[in-house]
């Protein structure tokens, strides 16, 4: 028969205003954190909805035709849906940032609930330990009473039930302020991604608005101007693709197949996110209808309205950038940029209104590199996605590669022979 322990009743006590002290079975009203966390969503709620406006109105721009006025009107409502998508995500990090210090009290006060238990515990177990060290006949023999003595033993017992119940309050306190914890890191994993976010969308406002100013400069706000840059852009095309397809010698050889990267899906990553390709890779309808000199789409093109970031296709470094349009009458890649990857392939993102990369900059996969546009040839806004062939490709002036003379001979930009363009839908 297992022996009882007697302890006076004021220990019981002490045990049964634990709880209490623990915090268990409380619950706080909803504090003044809680209701700016709701006033922030309730904003971030609001500009969603203006956004999705922008959305409808920019759709209906966009099916018009190409003049002066609805490229500059759908340049002002991709700025305000640009604007009203910043402030949405400067709402979520303040309402991120107060549920994360929300969550750092609750790990504050659930941790001195935790000490606090877990000294009334072992003052408990002491004093439990002093009287079990007396034998209970001894007990007996010393009390005046032996009423005090049983009721001494009827206190242990519940005293020892009491400290087993804590113990396990105290165990599930701990497990909750590890899942708060938890939470903690995770919310300030959703900070960091939510900051980076808003850095890429302040930079596609300020792409926007370049855009739209080096527009009106162009054009000088007149309609016949910009009807005549669609036409110089349609005009010129040609000279440049005949100049870019006829490469002299050394570029002409073909490539060695063992160069040639197997092909393989998941390789690269796409470079931007909500993917709708607007011509493929290859002998497409446009080319078929004459486009590219007869040789085909050496890359694919990808809808993007001017602003969207473009992103790192995979891990790699800046092999070159530049800017076509800096050579007067050139319409070809624009501004562009060329990244070098470790498997021997190269990618390359053109047509773009902003470079975010410099040459010899180490980039990781995902990474923004820059802006879509309309830059060069580009008679809609887009991006031009290529994959090349790393040891069969060149940067350099379009005149030192080829035979003919061009409005784009001055210009710097890759090339490589016609097998060294590979389908980028084989890497995707």
């Amino acid at each position: 028969m297992t022996r009882v322990t007697a302890v006076p009743a004021a220990l019981v006590l002490l045990a049964v205003m634990l709880l209490p002290a623990l915090g268990w079975g409380q619950s706080d009203a909803p504090s003044e954190i809680q209701r700016q966390i709701d006033a922030h969503n309730a904003q971030i709620t609001a500009l969603d909805k203006e956004i999705a406006q922008y959305q409808v109105q920019l759709d209906a721009v966009g099916s018009k035709k190409k003049t002066l006025q609805n490229t500059l009107s759908q340049l002002d409502l991709s700025i305000k849906k640009a604007t009203a998508s910043i402030n949405a995500t400067k709402n979520k990090i303040s309402a991120t940032q107060l549920e994360i210090q929300q969550l750092a009290r609750g790990i504050a006060g659930k941790q001195a609930s935790i000490n606090t238990g877990e000294a009334g515990i072992g003052e408990s177990i002491r004093q439990l330990h002093e009287y079990d060290t007396e034998p209970l006949i001894v007990q007996m023999l010393s009390s005046a009473d032996f009423t005090d003595v049983w009721t001494d033993v009827d206190a242990n017992q519940t005293l020892q039930k009491a400290l087993n119940e804590q113990i396990g309050e105290l165990a599930s306190e701990k497990q909750s302020l590890t899942d708060t914890k938890v939470a903690t890191e995770a919310k300030k994993a959703e900070l960091v991604k939510q900051q980076n976010t808003l850095v890429a969308q302040q930079g596609s406002l300020n792409a926007q608005k370049k855009a739209q100013s080096e527009l009106l400069v162009q054009t000088k706000s007149q309609e016949s101007t910009y009807q005549a840059i669609l036409a110089q852009k349609q005009s010129a095309k040609a000279s440049f693709e005949a100049a870019l397809t006829d490469l002299k010698a050394q570029f002409q050889h073909a490539v060695n197949p063992s160069e040639i990267l197997t092909a393989g899906k998941g390789i690269l990553r796409w470079p931007l996110d909500n993917v709708r390709i607007t011509q493929n890779f290859g002998n497409t309808a446009f080319a078929q209808s004459g486009a590219y000199n007869g040789k085909g789409h050496n890359g694919v093109d990808l809808a993007a309205p001017i602003g969207t970031p473009i992103k790192a296709a995979l891990t790699g470094t800046v092999l070159g950038t530049g800017n076509t349009d800096s050579v007067r009458g050139c319409y070809s890649f624009g501004r562009w940029i060329m990244l070098k990857h470790a498997n021997g392939l190269n990618t390359m993102y053109s047509h773009l209104s902003q470079v975010s990369v410099a040459t010899g900059q180490s980039v990781a996969t995902g990474a923004l590199i820059g802006y879509s546009g309309e830059t060069g040839y580009a008679t809609g806004p887009h991006l031009h996605f290529g994959v090349y062939v790393t040891s069969a490709t060149q940067i350099v002036k379009l005149s030192q590669a080829t035979n003919k003379t061009s409005s784009c001979s001055n210009a710097i930009m890759p090339v490589a022979p016609l097998s060294g363009y590979l389908n980028p839908m084989n890497y995707l």
